[in-house]
């Protein structure tokens, strides 16, 4: 393995919202790199739940104590991004065996087209069935969802459920 002070690896994703099991390959993944960068990637044309400002400043609370991890963003393929500021690998995490399926296709979409490897951690086992979308359904319908998401992100999500059903009913 290349000495890894000198690995810059990024961590895309929309995070929207951020959930426990972000953190988790957040603070497996660290200690790999000498750089990770944590990359929030904004579409504009997918509708958000959270603005990409209020989820960089989430993020960048959560990873503060972490010294070699970063938040950043950007707008373009993730490849393009990873060229762009000269990092070395894409670090993903993979839950299932249907993101294996479709991670494992992407990487090697990377590789060819790009040049850009990919490093998997698999998801620990308690954050396996965790996904925004599921999170946002069970907040949607009032559920628990405190196993699921970093405190400080909690609140953040009940406050948009209240500001929503309040400005609708």
């Amino acid at each position: 393995m290349p000495n890894q002070t000198r690995v810059r690896a990024v961590f895309p994703g929309a995070f929207d919202p951020f959930t426990l099991g972000h953190l988790d390959v957040i603070h497996r993944g660290a200690p790999l790199f000498g750089e990770l960068i944590v990359a929030v990637g904004e579409n504009p044309a997918k509708e958000h739940f959270f603005p990409l400002a209020d989820r960089l400043e989430m993020i960048q609370q959560l990873v503060a104590d972490i010294p070699n991890v970063r938040v950043d963003s950007y707008n373009c393929l993730t490849v393009e991004y990873v060229k762009k500021i000269k990092a070395d690998v894409i670090l993903r995490g993979i839950r299932t065996l249907s993101d294996y399926h479709y991670e494992f296709t992407l990487a090697l979409t990377n590789r060819s087209v790009a040049g850009v490897e990919t490093i998997f951690i698999m998801s620990s086992e308690q954050y396996a069935h965790l996904s925004s979308s599921l999170i946002k359904e069970v907040a949607t319908l009032g559920g628990d969802i405190s196993a699921f998401l970093p405190p400080p992100i909690i609140k953040r999500v009940k406050a948009k459920f209240d500001q929503h059903n309040n400005s609708s009913g």
